[in-house]
């Protein structure tokens, strides 16, 4: 796929993945659509060499791979990326009334820049439980699509000092506005006229529970004088997502390659479909049969921890070292923290940087100010859990963890072939 098809394509992912469940979702439906078996984890499996295969956990996480012969023979190539992004999510009793308005209680998920939260056009999508008039319970979801909610500033002559000094509170300045409150106004109700609109047999059924997130309906799009950049909500990390998926659908070696998009990075990785929990593990358990056939497939196997980089940012070059500061469009950038907040060792960014000199990418190199702390990623956890040989790399970006990052255009296509040819490696 050429650069520009590609980006289109991102681009789309993107718009159409406002929640870790949508971009799971339409992971899944690429993946069926290319031949892929889908994988019931209460089924008992069966595999094939030539077999390409797939499944989710919790609807927010996906593992995907084909099968190119016996993984102890060859081991795995494996990509991970997380399919989670800061943003505010409803609380479960979210709507109260306050001086004339309905609002939403939200509460912050992950580290979220603020700031850029407040005077954005903010819809409303996630999962829902349902149930249905025979008593099943099934999960659906649900997306707005359009504006309906906002955040307003407080304005400057209310707060003098607001350039200056305003701090954020999480509890009471972030709750969205809906509506006035001259009119009656039920979520539960709001929520199920929104399902029921996209399915009306859903007439009998009702919603239960929910886990709905705010998110900015801007979309995304190239932007700059010689469009030059992505700007876009989520680009942390369905941007690696998608980079990874594109990579292992348009494989045409055939090997034995996996990838893995795990939700709630942004918290800590610690549940049952996050980096800290079982669900990759157990996929290459059963993949391989016996503890000693995994164990002889882990030796061999190698992961690429696919997260995005910080790229030196022009205006605060002082938060950067100068000699590990990469820039957008330079290429990916390699993760180096000697303390094991990244699991780049020495033999995995020789073998990464094999990668992108077949590829014909140029690399780049991230390393945190010594007197500075550096972001987290699912690489140093996936290592620990699996004992696995991990680099981190990713895209470098501007922004990361606001309502909107910037991403060179040039960068995501470049990451695509590089993984290609990772995936590739003997």
């Amino acid at each position: 796929m050429d650069e520009r098809a590609f980006n289109e394509d991102l681009l789309d992912y993107l718009d159409n993945s406002p929640t870790p469940f949508h971009a799971t979702h339409n992971l899944a439906t690429a993946f069926e659509q290319a031949g892929f078996i889908r994988l019931d984890e209460a089924a008992a499996w069966s595999f094939e060499a030539g077999g390409r295969y797939f499944l989710t956990r919790g609807d927010s996480s996906l593992v995907a791979f084909t099968l190119a012969g016996d993984p102890a023979q060859t081991g795995v190539r494996m990509v991970g990326s997380h399919t989670d992004s800061p943003c505010l999510k409803l609380k479960p009793n979210a709507a109260f009334k306050a001086h004339g308005y309905w609002q939403l209680g939200v509460e912050v998920y992950g580290g979220v820049l603020l700031n850029p939260w407040f005077d954005r056009d903010l819809s409303l999508a996630g999962q829902v439980s349902i149930r249905h008039g025979d008593g099943r319970i099934e999960q659906r979801l649900i997306d707005f699509a359009r504006p309906i909610a906002t955040i307003p500033s407080l304005a400057i002559h209310l707060d003098r000092e607001a350039n200056e000094n305003r701090a954020i509170n999480k509890q009471t300045y972030l709750p969205a506005i809906v509506c006035r409150d001259d009119v009656a106004f039920d979520l539960a109700e709001t929520l199920n006229e929104q399902l029921r609109a996209s399915d009306p047999g859903l007439a009998n059924s009702e919603i239960t529970a929910f886990e709905l997130s705010l998110y900015p309906v801007e979309k995304a799009a190239i932007v700059g004088l010689r469009e030059e950049f992505i700007a876009s909500a989520r680009l942390d990390n369905l941007l690696s997502c998608y980079v990874s998926a594109r990579a292992l659908l348009d494989l045409e070696t055939p090997a034995t390659a996996l990838i893995v998009c795990n939700d709630h990075e942004e918290v800590g990785s610690g549940s049952a479909v996050g980096a800290r929990g079982p669900f990759l593990r157990s996929i290459l358990e059963r993949l391989t049969a016996t503890s000693e056939n995994y164990a002889r497939t882990i030796a061999q196997s190698m992961l690429v921890s696919t997260d995005n980089a910080h790229g030196i940012h022009p205006n605060f070059s002082d938060r950067h070292d100068a000699q590990h500061a990469p820039v957008l469009n330079g290429g990916p950038a390699i993760k180096v923290n000697s303390n094991q907040a990244y699991a780049s060792t020495n033999e995995t960014i020789a073998l990464f940087k094999q990668a992108c000199g077949t590829a014909g990418v140029p690399v780049q190199s991230f390393v945190a100010r010594a007197d500075m702390g550096c972001g987290s990623t699912i690489g140093p956890l996936t290592a620990t859990a699996l004992g696995v040989r991990t680099v981190d790399v990713g895209v470098p970006t501007f922004a990361m963890h606001s309502i909107r990052e910037l991403a060179g255009a040039r960068d995501p296509h470049a990451l695509y072939r590089a993984l290609g040819c990772f995936f590739a490696q003997a």
